[in-house]
This record gives C-alpha cells, structure tokens and sequence, in this order.
C-alpha cells in the first residue's frame, strides 16, 4: 500500500509542473506510465514463481569450466559457486532443433517430431526449415498457457509460425527479417513471425541488422580491414556469419530483457546461437599453437573469436542475473557442447573448416540451476535434456506427465512437496491453426543457407527431419517400422543413397538380409563413397556368415573416411588389420611413422615440413598408396593440381578399387580441362 501512495505523490508533482495542453500529454504519459509500473509490481509479489530460461547453443562445459577457473567468466563462476550445477546429457542426433525441441516438451524426437534442422515437402520434394507445425505434442509456452500462466519465448527453435498463448512468441525466423533488407523501413516480417502481431514494431525495433556489427563491435572477436566490412552478406563468409551471429545474439538478449521487463511473463524462454556458430566458424584455432601458412593467417585474423564468444556469453548471463529477484528462478543450458582445437583427419578439408555439420559436437551440454527454489552448492546427479521440462514445471507448481520420460530434478530444488503427475498433457485449443502441410516462406532461403554453410545440408550424408525419425526407429529395433518409413521416403527422393542404406539396414535387421544386400548395392551405386553403406553392409555380410566380405565392406568404408570408427571398431572387433596389407617391413614401419608426421604437418599448414617427410616416406616404401595420396592432398593444398593428378594416378595403379581415389582423380581431372 505504501507503494501506491509513493506513486500518488509522484503524480502529484508531475501535475504542478504542466499546464500547457502539450504539458497535459507529458501528464498523461506519465501517469500511464506510472500505473504500468505500479501493475507489474503488484503482479511480481514473492509468492509469485518465475523462471527464466536461457538455452546457449554450443556452449562446452569443459571449456566453460576451463576459462571460468583462469577468471574469463565471472557470472558462469557465480552460477557454479551459488547455484546447482552439472554437465547435461542429450542423446544423438546432436542437433540443434532436435534437442532444443526435447528440452522445452521433456519428449524424445519419435514423440515430439522434430528431427532435424529440415523437412521434405511432399508435393515436390524439396527440404524446408522444421516448423512449430511439426510439432506433435505440447511445448511448455502450450503448458503454461492453458495453465492461465504467462509466457515469453524469444527465438526458440521451431517456433515459427508463432503458436498463439498466453504472452508473446518471438519467432526463429524474426531475426531473418532483415538479414539482406535495405533502407529505414524493412518492411513487415512475414505472417506468423511475432506474436501477437501488434508487437512487431517494439520488437523490430530492438532487431540487430549484421551492417550494426561493425569494426568496434568486432574488435574483440576478430581483426579485419574495412575493406572486409564493405563485402556483401554472404552465409558462406566467415565474417558475413559472424556478424550475423552476433546480432541476433544481441537481439534476442534485449528483446528478452524487454519482455521480462515490460510483460512479467511467469516463464521467459531465451535461445542464443552465437557460441555454436562461432565454434563451427573458428573452433579449429582455439588455443592451437603451431599453425603455418594459411591456417596461421586464419589464426591472426580469427584465433580469438572463440574465447571472446564465451565472454560474451557470460556477458549475457550477467545480463539475466541482473533481473534477478527473490522468487525468481535462472536455468542455463546448453544441448550440447563442442571439440574445439580439433584439426580434421582429412588435410583436404583444411581449407573450409565450418564445413563440418555436427561432427565435432559434444553429447554433454551445460546445465546451471539458480535462485529461488534451488538448493546453493547442489550437485546434479546426470541431468539429462529429458529432465528440463518436468523441472519448469514443478518449479512452477505445475503437474508434469507420466508419458514424460524425464524426473524434477529433486536434488536440486529446496521445495520437495510436487504436485501429482498427470497422464499426459495434450495440444490444446491454443495450438496454431495451421495448414494441413508446412508451407514455403520468405525467410526460408536465408535459413538454408546458414545451413548450407555449417555443413548440414548438400551432401548425401546431409540428412533432413523425417529420415532421422526413421533412423531413430531403426536405433529401436523397430526394423518394420522403420523398413515403411524409408519405403515412403524413398518415393519422394529415389535414389538416395542415405535412404537406401536405411531401408537395407532396417531390412538386414528384420532378417531380410538378401533383400538388404540389393538395397546397399543401390546406396553405392548413388555414392560410391558413402562409408555408412559400406559398414552396415558388411554387417548384413557376417550375418549371411560372409566374414571376408564383411571385411572388406569394413576396410572399404575406411577408404572412403579414414575417421569412419564404426568400421574401425568392427575390424578391432574381428581381431585383423585396418588395411589389407600394414606394413611388413622395418623400412615400411618407418615410412607409416613419417607418413604420420607429414600428416600432421598438414593439419598445420606446414607444407614444407610435410614435403620432407614425404619425400623420405617415399623412398623407404615406394608401393605405399596412402604416401601418394597425401602427396596428392599437399599439392592440391600448395595450388598444383596437376601434381595431385600424377601422385593419384599412381596410387590407383597400386590401390585400383579404392573409392576415394577415383573418385579425387575425377574431380581433379575436371578442374584442370
């Protein structure tokens, strides 16, 4: 009460400070503004729980708890010290949609629908971003709402078109908007972008453009010229992505803050991307030390983006603890984290390095407990994505499900008297009312090439959201299910060879074993070296009791990608060597040795060193074809691809049936007419 009476008296003497008419407009902006804040504060008493949840794509515990130690990240260090805390578990596939979608409805993938960053059209078959359409089950923002709770979501995966609730939904696709758009006045966002509608100038007006991240803003990140600031956006530019990056990273902090503050809302859901992307873009020279050539040109420029991404990040955390009060709750996550410093195996593939899809992502994410309800100095025992929802919602007082997988993370909560479980929650009358299939939309283009640059889509190994729920069934054994799933897939893009290994995997499993074998035969005839098809072939093989086919199936799929461990561990499993013939003798072994300095020689960009090394390899074993075949990798990487022609010609007059090689030698060949 005496808060009210605080605010009479303010309005009290703005009044005897107006008198003209434009002084009465001054007035009632003032008592409008006053009564708004008078509401919000009657609204946020104690006994009022609320949560705030910000997801950082990307972000390592090991690295978080590394550069936390040596001082970098206070406000991580706060969390760690005052809060609960634990490394997060997700399980594969490790990708973004997929695992943000599992933490806001506690339902694995083959419930909620989402897996993957696509969806194929079927009217033509052509891959669109994943959309909330897809999604078939009840999100927390659904949840809350039909609880009468308020909510704010900022760019969540999958959230576009923008579910109505209770509050406000800022879409993934808002900061797409005006990715490529010129002038003051963008135009409007696209339908079903905000909601609701009537909040899109307020939330526009907080929209970083990547032109706003200019040589200031970047200067803690990387090193660049003007020049490089005056080249057009580009996804596949690493500084266009960064830029970008960072805006949206800046826009959703202050759309968030702006919500918290202005809405109240019961439940704010935050999604920040920049770690991720700039650990794809840059990650290769985190703390690397050694790097020659062109990959120390890359560390000049570059080698500090990844730390200062991490400051950044704690910067923003620092940003939401400020909001911080008595009965509210902060859980910080993120859903997976992320190999860092990690040169890759094939020295090739050195030249574009954010190319590496989610090869290099962690199954263990962050996870920080923090405020009220939450016990200081808890120790989470194995959290896992599954448990995230059940948490908010007891938090909250609200019922989690019984077709919930996950649990309340008790150890970590002072309260411990829950509601009752419920059987299960359901889409409610709040749920979009969306056509029947996903539609194209404006921003789709610009999502897919963000993709496109990242490495997740344009190869066969690129997958989109319906053949990874048929994988996932395949992983549970559900072969005839997942034998169906693939058949309907493969009617939408014949030929596929990712889709074919699935269907001959699924057939294998449900003891179709011939069959499969046609069906992988089909996978590599689509792509000769697609190393899945060839190991899971070779599984089916020792199945039929073919254990020297099943070898060389095994062997071949290491050809194609000497990282490929599922046939590595096979070979280590049937007791034999990797390659047909290792080497025999002292003068062999010493060449390996050399050839794996020259190796890694090149994953440094040390050329010069490598031509040393592979030129003494090549004397002491002259019939070695993997010594051609980095010869050939050094000179395509030196500009001289006519000697890369030469070094694998002769390694397929050694090594005829190897995949890899005819395969390089083509390309090459074609590059040079």
């Amino acid at each position: 009460m005496s808060r009210v009476i605080l605010l009479r008296k303010s309005v009290h003497r703005a009044s005897s400070l107006v008198g003209s008419k434009s002084g009465r407009w001054s007035l009632a902006i003032a008592v409008l503004a006053l009564v708004a804040g008078a509401l919000a504060w009657l609204a946020h008493t104690p006994d009022r729980q609320r949560i705030m949840v910000l997801g950082m794509d990307g972000v390592d515990p090991q690295v978080v708890d590394r550069l936390a130690s040596e001082g970098k990240l206070p406000n991580f260090l706060r969390l760690r010290r005052e809060g609960a805390v634990g490394m997060l578990e997700v399980d594969p596939p490790l990708l973004s949609p997929v695992i943000w979608t599992t933490i806001a409805t506690g339902k694995q993938p083959l419930e909620h629908g989402i897996g993957h960053f696509t969806a194929v059209l079927a009217e033509d078959g052509e891959a669109i971003p994943v959309t909330s359409t897809m999604r078939r089950v009840p999100a927390l923002w659904n949840i809350f709402s039909d609880a009468g709770r308020s909510v704010a979501v900022v760019g969540w995966w999958a959230t576009w078109p923008a579910e109505p609730v209770r509050g406000q939904v800022i879409s993934d696709r808002t900061c797409y908007h005006l990715l490529n758009r010129q002038g003051a006045d963008p135009g409007a966002p696209e339908p079903g972008t905000i909601y609701p509608a009537g909040l899109t100038p307020d939330v526009l007006a907080r929209v970083k453009r990547f032109s706003d991240v200019g040589s200031r803003e970047l200067a803690p990140f990387v090193r660049v010229d003007p020049a490089d600031l005056a080249r057009p956006f580009d996804f596949g530019d690493d500084l266009s992505h960064l830029r970008w990056a960072l805006a949206a990273a800046q826009s959703y902090r202050d759309i968030g803050l702006h919500l918290w503050r202005i809405h109240s809302p019961d439940l704010l859901l935050v999604y920040i991307e920049a770690v991720d992307s700039t650990s794809h873009l840059f990650g290769h020279l985190y703390r690397h030390r050694g790097l020659k050539g062109e990959l120390a040109e890359q560390q000049r420029r570059f080698g500090q983006a990844v730390e200062a991404v991490y400051a950044y990040a704690d910067s923003i955390v620092g940003a939401f603890l400020s909001e911080l009060d008595r009965s509210t709750t902060l859980i910080v996550l993120s859903d997976h984290g992320f190999m860092l410093g990690e040169l890759p195996a094939d020295p090739s593939t050195t030249r574009d390095l954010r190319r590496v899809s989610d090869r290099y992502h962690r199954d263990r994410g962050i996870l920080y407990l923090y405020g009220a309800g939450v016990k200081k100095g808890a120790a989470l025992r194995r959290p896992h994505a599954l448990d995230i929802t059940p948490t908010v919602l007891a938090l909250a007082g609200l019922a989690w499900a019984e077709d919930m997988p996950g649990r309340p993370l008790r150890e970590a909560l002072v309260e411990s008297d829950f509601p009752e479980p419920i059987t299960s929650y359901r889409l409610g009358p709040n749920r979009t009312k969306a056509p029947a299939g996903p539609a194209r939309a404006a921003s789709d283009e610009a999502m897919l090439a963000k993709l496109r640059s990242l490495g997740y889509l344009g190869s066969v190994q690129s997958t989109t959201s319906d053949r990874n729920l048929a994988m996932l069934l395949l992983r549970e054994r559900r072969f005839h299910e997942a034998a169906r799933a693939f058949e309907e897939l493969l009617k939408a893009q014949p030929g596929n060879a990712a889709l074919e290994t699935g269907l001959a995997s699924a057939l294998s499993g449900a003891g179709r074993n011939r069959e499969a074998l046609h069906h992988f035969d089909a996978a590599l005839q689509a792509d000769p070296l697609f190393p899945a098809a060839y190991f899971n072939r070779g599984l089916t093989c020792e199945r039929l009791g073919r254990r020297e086919q099943a070898i060389a199936s095994y062997r071949t799929a290491l050809m194609c990608d000497g990282g490929y461990e599922p046939a590595r561990k096979a070979l280590e499993r049937l007791g034999v060597p990797l390659v047909e013939r290792p080497p025999q003798t002292e003068a062999e072994r010493e060449a390996a040795r050399l050839l794996g300095l020259a190796m890694q020689f090149v994953r440094r960009g040390d050329y010069q060193a490598a031509e040393a090394d592979l030129g003494r390899a090549r004397e002491l074993a002259p019939r070695a074809p993997a010594v051609y075949q980095v010869i050939a990798n050094v000179a395509y990487l030196q500009g001289d691809p006519r000697r890369a022609i030469e070094a694998l010609e002769i390694a397929i007059e050694l090594e005829p049936d190897n995949p890899l090689f005819l395969h390089n030698l083509e390309r090459l060949r074609r590059a040079v007419e």
